[in-house]
Protein backbone atom coordinates (compact mmCIF):
# COMPACT_ATOMS: atom_id res chain seq x y z
CA UNK A 1 0.00 0.00 0.00
CA UNK A 2 1.08 3.52 -0.93
CA UNK A 3 1.84 6.23 1.49
CA UNK A 4 -1.24 8.29 0.23
CA UNK A 5 -3.26 5.07 0.97
CA UNK A 6 -2.21 4.26 4.03
CA UNK A 7 -2.87 7.82 5.20
CA UNK A 8 -6.35 7.63 3.62
CA UNK A 9 -6.99 4.90 4.96
CA UNK A 10 -5.58 5.22 8.36
CA UNK A 11 -5.10 9.12 8.83
CA UNK A 12 -2.36 11.44 7.94
CA UNK A 13 1.08 10.14 7.43
CA UNK A 14 1.38 11.87 11.10
CA UNK A 15 -1.29 9.74 12.95
CA UNK A 16 -0.10 6.74 10.53
CA UNK A 17 3.87 6.83 12.29
CA UNK A 18 2.23 7.67 15.47
CA UNK A 19 0.09 4.47 15.61
CA UNK A 20 2.80 2.29 13.67
CA UNK A 21 5.10 2.95 16.62
CA UNK A 22 2.44 1.78 19.12
CA UNK A 23 2.86 5.15 21.51
CA UNK A 24 -0.28 6.82 23.15
CA UNK A 25 -1.93 9.84 21.35
CA UNK A 26 -4.57 11.55 20.88
CA UNK A 27 -6.23 13.58 17.81
CA UNK A 28 -8.07 16.43 17.82
CA UNK A 29 -9.45 18.40 15.27
CA UNK A 30 -11.35 21.84 15.21
CA UNK A 31 -12.57 24.04 12.38
CA UNK A 32 -9.85 25.82 10.82
CA UNK A 33 -10.29 29.44 10.39
CA UNK A 34 -8.33 30.02 6.77
CA UNK A 35 -8.15 34.20 7.81
CA UNK A 36 -6.39 33.01 11.50
CA UNK A 37 -3.36 35.59 11.59
CA UNK A 38 -1.36 32.66 13.39
CA UNK A 39 -2.09 28.43 13.01
CA UNK A 40 -0.45 27.77 15.86
CA UNK A 41 -2.17 30.13 18.15
CA UNK A 42 -5.63 29.39 16.29
CA UNK A 43 -5.02 25.46 17.92
CA UNK A 44 -4.23 26.60 21.08
CA UNK A 45 -7.44 28.44 21.33
CA UNK A 46 -9.63 26.22 19.57
CA UNK A 47 -8.45 23.62 22.07
CA UNK A 48 -8.67 25.43 25.01
CA UNK A 49 -5.11 24.80 26.36
CA UNK A 50 -1.93 26.96 27.13
CA UNK A 51 -0.42 27.71 23.86
CA UNK A 52 3.29 26.89 25.69
CA UNK A 53 1.84 23.24 25.24
CA UNK A 54 0.83 23.70 21.54
CA UNK A 55 3.70 23.46 19.37
CA UNK A 56 4.33 24.37 15.57
CA UNK A 57 6.28 23.25 13.36
CA UNK A 58 9.04 25.28 10.99
CA UNK A 59 11.55 24.24 9.01
CA UNK A 60 14.70 26.09 8.36
CA UNK A 61 17.87 25.77 6.64
CA UNK A 62 21.31 25.52 8.51
CA UNK A 63 24.45 25.70 6.51
CA UNK A 64 22.07 24.82 3.41
CA UNK A 65 20.67 21.52 4.79
CA UNK A 66 16.97 21.89 6.06
CA UNK A 67 15.99 21.30 9.68
CA UNK A 68 13.09 21.40 11.50
CA UNK A 69 12.76 23.04 14.28
CA UNK A 70 9.71 22.21 16.96
CA UNK A 71 8.70 25.33 19.36
CA UNK A 72 5.59 26.77 21.51
CA UNK A 73 3.61 29.12 19.30
CA UNK A 74 3.58 31.46 22.06
CA UNK A 75 7.40 32.31 21.18
CA UNK A 76 9.68 32.57 17.95
CA UNK A 77 12.47 30.40 16.50
CA UNK A 78 15.88 31.74 17.50
CA UNK A 79 17.83 31.09 14.56
CA UNK A 80 21.23 30.87 16.19
CA UNK A 81 20.34 28.45 18.65
CA UNK A 82 18.94 26.33 15.83
CA UNK A 83 22.28 26.74 14.42
CA UNK A 84 24.42 26.09 17.28
CA UNK A 85 22.11 23.41 18.49
CA UNK A 86 23.16 21.03 14.88
CA UNK A 87 26.33 21.75 14.91
CA UNK A 88 26.13 24.79 12.06
CA UNK A 89 27.25 28.40 12.17
CA UNK A 90 23.90 29.83 10.11
CA UNK A 91 20.20 29.54 9.69
CA UNK A 92 17.22 31.08 7.75
CA UNK A 93 14.21 30.19 7.43
CA UNK A 94 13.38 27.46 4.59
CA UNK A 95 11.74 28.26 0.92
CA UNK A 96 8.18 27.78 1.97
CA UNK A 97 7.79 25.44 -1.25
CA UNK A 98 10.59 23.85 -0.63
CA UNK A 99 9.28 23.15 3.41
CA UNK A 100 6.09 21.50 1.90
CA UNK A 101 7.84 19.59 -1.09
CA UNK A 102 10.46 17.99 1.05
CA UNK A 103 7.95 17.30 4.23
CA UNK A 104 5.24 16.57 2.11
CA UNK A 105 3.05 18.89 4.02
CA UNK A 106 1.35 21.70 3.37
CA UNK A 107 2.23 25.01 5.28
CA UNK A 108 0.40 25.95 8.78
CA UNK A 109 -0.26 22.22 8.68
CA UNK A 110 3.45 20.71 8.52
CA UNK A 111 3.38 17.60 11.00
CA UNK A 112 7.08 16.73 12.75
CA UNK A 113 5.73 13.49 12.26
CA UNK A 114 5.53 11.24 8.76
CA UNK A 115 7.37 13.50 7.05
CA UNK A 116 7.72 12.40 3.55
CA UNK A 117 11.84 12.98 4.31
CA UNK A 118 13.10 12.90 7.66
CA UNK A 119 14.85 15.59 8.26
CA UNK A 120 17.00 16.49 11.23
CA UNK A 121 14.47 17.84 14.20
CA UNK A 122 15.17 19.87 17.15
CA UNK A 123 12.43 20.41 19.98
CA UNK A 124 13.02 23.18 21.94
CA UNK A 125 13.59 21.68 25.64
CA UNK A 126 10.39 23.35 27.56
CA UNK A 127 8.22 20.60 26.01
CA UNK A 128 9.70 18.30 28.22
CA UNK A 129 8.02 20.66 31.40
CA UNK A 130 4.51 19.32 29.60
CA UNK A 131 3.24 16.25 30.38
CA UNK A 132 1.73 16.17 27.11
CA UNK A 133 1.94 17.87 23.85
CA UNK A 134 0.33 19.27 20.89
CA UNK A 135 1.51 19.08 17.38
CA UNK A 136 0.22 19.24 13.90
CA UNK A 137 -1.41 15.99 12.93
CA UNK A 138 -1.15 16.92 9.11
CA UNK A 139 -3.19 19.34 8.50
CA UNK A 140 -5.08 22.83 9.07
CA UNK A 141 -7.62 21.93 12.12
CA UNK A 142 -5.79 18.54 13.17
CA UNK A 143 -3.65 18.14 16.32
CA UNK A 144 -1.98 15.33 17.81
CA UNK A 145 -1.40 15.17 21.73
CA UNK A 146 1.54 12.85 22.79
CA UNK A 147 4.03 13.02 25.31
CA UNK A 148 7.16 15.29 25.00
CA UNK A 149 8.92 11.85 25.19
CA UNK A 150 7.32 10.33 22.35
CA UNK A 151 7.43 13.28 20.14
CA UNK A 152 11.56 13.04 20.57
CA UNK A 153 11.68 9.50 19.93
CA UNK A 154 9.34 9.48 16.83
CA UNK A 155 11.46 11.88 15.34
CA UNK A 156 14.68 11.34 16.34
CA UNK A 157 15.04 14.63 17.44
CA UNK A 158 17.60 16.53 20.17
CA UNK A 159 16.32 19.17 22.54
CA UNK A 160 17.97 22.84 22.96
CA UNK A 161 16.75 25.85 24.04
CA UNK A 162 15.87 27.56 20.30
CA UNK A 163 12.72 29.10 21.40
CA UNK A 164 12.63 33.10 22.90
CA UNK A 165 10.06 34.98 23.90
Amino acid sequence: MGRKQRAAAGGTPATVAATRAGIAFRVHAYAHDPAAASYGEEAAEALGTDPRRVLKTLVAEVDGALTVAVVPVSASLGLKALAAAVGGKRAAMADPAAAERTTGYVRGGISPLGQRKRLPTVIDSSAAGHETVFVSAGRRGLEIELSPADLVTLTGARTALIAKD
